[in-house]
């Protein structure tokens, strides 16, 4: 079946709670509002059980099926936290907190997946048993993960898990995927290179850690270019450089450098950073200078399951009449966490001609509401069917 009749009829009702949520965005973990008004709209449509302050302020929602002999249990997640940007849209939804953005699309997976719930829990045209996992802390907090660890797997017997993230650049309305490896993983590291400051006049008295913090940032790059093995995917990007002077006369005890490793590959993660370890304690020691190592793991890579993979892909094409091949993504995805204990997939939803995520003046395309609403009944449906 294609885009769900009963989602068109919804599109106002859904494309208002987006809205809501969009006005009133919250961070990481913080996101009490949006809990509460997850949990309220759950309540309402008359789940079977819903559970809160999972993982701080997750929400999930359990609906049975009209049967639930078929002993299945599906999880469906979604994300719910914005970003710390200043909102440029100019929209009359746009965020009533200043520096705090729906920038990433997390008020459309949310509502989305709300609707989904709504539509579920009045057909219950399913034998098992649908999860709703409304997480929080995806940007950079490891909601996925907490929400892992705090069990939620286990409590609610999920046995599959899927989730779906808005594509700019992809006709709305249009889905993509692909099987193994996906989205990267995401480490962040800081170097602090430690010299000798003096005057600016008399470099040859100091030990000079700008000098040598430049040369380490070239460096660097040789990970890249000559570690790894070219067909591997890896990104590596120093993204600060700071010292501690601004004076035009002055060389600092100290400069900082901070920057991400994006990989696709266990092994050449582990590769990547000790290499840059090396380097930078390699490159500090050359100059004269002490480099001090801050090494920050964030999220793994995301893997979908292949036989996962093809039911995602199935549920995409009856939705809208194909299913594309998609990309690597050099970004991160916290729902890692989940496919790392449960098989499952993770699709990309158009949202047509937008501005990218994260950027100030992004919107999440309404019109794709219906077929994302879709493919989530979907999902259920063809993975429990009605007896």
């Amino acid at each position: 079946m294609p885009v769900r009749n009963r989602f068109a009829e919804l599109l106002p009702e859904i494309a208002a709670w987006r809205r809501d949520l969009h006005a009133n965005p919250e961070l990481l973990f913080d996101c009490h509002r949006t809990s509460a008004f997850v949990a309220e709209r759950l309540r309402a449509f008359g789940c079977d059980e819903v559970a809160t302050g999972i993982a701080g302020t997750g929400v999930v929602g359990v609906i049975r099926g009209r049967s639930t002999a078929s002993g299945r249990v599906v999880g469906l997640r979604a994300d719910m936290d914005a970003l710390p940007i200043l909102e440029a849209t100019g929209l009359p939804h746009a965020s009533t907190v200043p520096g705090r953005m729906h920038a990433c699309g997390h008020d459309g997976h949310t509502a989305m997946l709300l609707g989904a719930a709504k539509y579920l829990a009045e057909t219950r045209h399913f034998d098992g048993t649908a999860v709703v996992i409304f997480q929080p802390a995806e940007e950079g907090g490891g909601g996925g993960r907490v929400m892992v660890e705090e069990g939620i797997m286990e409590r609610f017997g999920v046995q599959e898990v899927y989730g779906m993230h808005n594509m700019p650049g992809l006709p709305v309305g249009q889905f993509a995927i692909r099987a193994g490896a996906f989205f990267a993983a995401t480490d962040q590291f800081e170097i602090v290179v430690e010299g000798g400051g003096g005057h600016a006049a008399k470099p040859h008295e100091t030990v000079d850690p700008t000098l040598t913090a430049a040369q380490l940032v070239v460096a660097l790059q040789s990970v890249v270019a000559r570690n790894v093995d070219p067909v591997q995917q890896i990104v590596v990007s120093v993204t600060a450089f700071r010292t501690e002077s601004e004076a035009f006369n002055v060389i600092p005890p100290r400069a900082t450098l901070r920057g991400t490793l994006r990989t696709m590959d266990a092994g050449v993660r582990s590769l990547a950073e000790a290499r840059i370890r090396a380097l930078a304690e390699g490159v500090a020691r050359a100059f004269g200078a002490r480099a001090l190592i801050d090494w920050r793991p964030g999220y793994p890579v995301m893997v979908n399951a292949e036989a996962e993979t093809a039911f995602a892909a199935a549920a995409a094409a009856t939705v809208a009449g194909a299913c594309a091949s998609a990309p690597l993504v050099m970004g991160g995805e916290d729902f890692a966490y989940m496919l790392n204990v449960r098989p499952g997939a993770y699709i990309l939803l158009g949202n047509g001609d937008s501005a990218p995520v994260h950027h100030p003046e992004y919107e999440f395309a309404d019109a794709a509401i219906p077929a994302g609403c879709s493919w989530w009944a979907e999902i259920v449906e063809t993975r429990m069917p009605a007896a």
